[in-house]
């Protein structure tokens, strides 16, 4: 793989700042990897899995307190 120019780590960078938000997580030791193979296992990256996870947990949320989606 070629490397990656100053340029584009530039631009890559300001487009995460500008449409991300960042969140950092803590879990106890040993929790990352098991998280890591259920990704894995999904076929999802570990941020794609844990975003699906918040959204899921989310709906089922607002179900129980009975909100409209």
């Amino acid at each position: 793989m070629a490397p990656v120019s100053k340029e584009h780590q530039d631009y890559t960078a300001k487009y995460v700042k500008e449409n991300y938000d960042e969140y950092r997580v803590r879990m106890p030791k040993g929790k990352k990897n098991q998280v890591q193979e259920h990704a894995m296992d999904t076929g999802e990256s570990m941020n794609a899995f844990i975003n699906r996870a918040i959204n899921e947990a989310m709906e089922r949320d607002k179900q129980a307190k009975g909100e409209r989606i």
